[in-house]
């Protein structure tokens, strides 16, 4: 029988228990636990897979698609990747050299800063964000300078405090548009003003596009095919939001050979590959035209839910920045008198409501949370009535 030295402790990377736990996380830890609760928490499609993707996906495992591709991935996805990003974007990727298929846009970010950063380079990150940015950032060696969204900004990047933040050690910025948690899709003169600005400092932009198809009453601006962008962007994207393939697994990275290959090495050494399977399917995704078809019916269906979310918390008395991407809403709560992560926790515990706190995604999130709509219409209009009775009892405090 072994026995357990109490006295040993392992000695974890500096690097690795400096890391704040996730407070997206540890909010959907305790939702698991409340079968009660309506969440508006859950950056997720409630959609399932359209059904024609994942038919080519079961095909794939009965046919014996069940073992590595090559590490860049399947040519013939690398080939319908790189004609898609074309077709609709008009931005031109060789097949061969500056494309890989990665486990998620997870991977794809853990590559791009692998490949790029040295210790102690720095990287700007416009917050709020997904909450893994900073981390990814840190776990590469490199060092995260929040830079601050503004509302009134429409929570586009300023290059004028971008330019604040920049030190010799500035290495490369890091955006997300459509945007997540504020759901905004990129302005185009504010990503240009953001393609001058690298540009003018040397500076790589790593441009994370998951939701590149959820846009509402606005173009995507894919921001490599911006005059000039794309020698210094590596573009990300994948199937998870667009597709409602989030458990595929399934992202990619773009860039120019040099970069591309960088990041491949790294790949090959880590993953291997991405799943097969999911691969297979995804080509059904990009080229067929019933796949086509089932993403815009779920964008539409989310474009109904966007009006009445927002029509619903500005009317509780919640202001909000119209939200033209992604599916989330982020509404101001500072009129509370309470802070965000206490609204949160008292809605989840008095009202069963689940929203997540704007703190969990920066510093610059403070007095906002975010609501997502990847939820029926029902369930949003129960959660705006549970949330207009909870603001009604905080009245008589504010």
């Amino acid at each position: 029988m072994n026995s357990v030295n109490p006295s040993f402790s392992p000695k974890i990377s500096r690097r690795v228990a400096g890391l704040k736990p996730s407070g997206l996380r540890k909010f959907f830890d305790i939702i698991a636990e409340m079968p009660e609760v309506v969440s508006l928490g859950i950056g997720e499609p409630d959609f399932d897979t359209p059904a024609i993707i994942r038919d080519a996906g079961i095909r794939a495992l009965q046919e014996g698609y069940t073992h590595y591709t090559s590490n860049a991935g399947i040519s013939t996805l690398r080939r319908a990747l790189t004609q898609h990003l074309a077709r609709r974007y008009g931005v031109h990727y060789d097949p061969d050299t500056e494309i890989v298929l990665t486990v998620g846009v997870s991977e794809a970010l853990y590559l791009a800063m692998t490949a790029l950063l040295d210790p102690g380079d720095e990287v700007l990150v416009p917050t709020p964000c997904f909450v893994s940015y900073q981390p990814e950032v840190v776990l590469a060696g490199g060092v995260a300078v929040e830079v601050p969204l503004r509302a009134e900004d429409n929570f586009q990047p300023n290059v004028e405090i971008l330019a604040q933040h920049l030190t010799p050690r500035t290495k490369a910025i890091l955006i997300n548009y459509p945007h997540n948690p504020t759901g905004m899709a990129a302005a185009p003169e504010a990503m240009e003003a953001l393609a001058r600005f690298a540009a003018a400092h040397d500076l790589i932009v790593i441009s994370d596009e998951i939701y590149d198809r959820l846009v509402y009453g606005v173009e995507h601006v894919c921001f490599p095919a911006l005059k000039g962008a794309r020698e210094r962007t590596i573009l990300l994207g994948g199937f998870s939001k667009d597709y409602a393939m989030t458990g595929w697994r399934l992202g990619y990275a773009a860039a120019p050979a040099a970069l591309l290959q960088a990041m491949l090495r790294i790949h090959q050494y880590t993953i291997m590959t991405a799943p097969t399977p999911a691969q297979v399917a995804a080509i059904t995704a990009l080229t067929d035209p019933a796949a086509d078809e089932a993403v815009e019916a779920m964008r539409q269906a989310y474009n109904r839910r966007r009006r009445l979310i927002v029509d619903g918390l500005r009317s509780i008395g919640f202001p909000t920045v119209e939200p033209t991407g992604a599916f989330y809403a982020f509404p101001d709560v500072s009129g509370t008198g309470i802070d965000d992560e206490t609204l949160a926790w008292r809605l989840l515990e008095e009202e069963q409501v689940a929203v997540v706190p704007g703190s969990a995604f920066g510093a610059a999130g403070k007095g906002f949370v975010r609501c997502s709509y990847a939820t029926s219409e029902a369930n949003i209009e129960e959660a705006l009535t549970r949330i207009a009775r909870f603001v009604q009892r905080l009245r008589p405090v504010i």
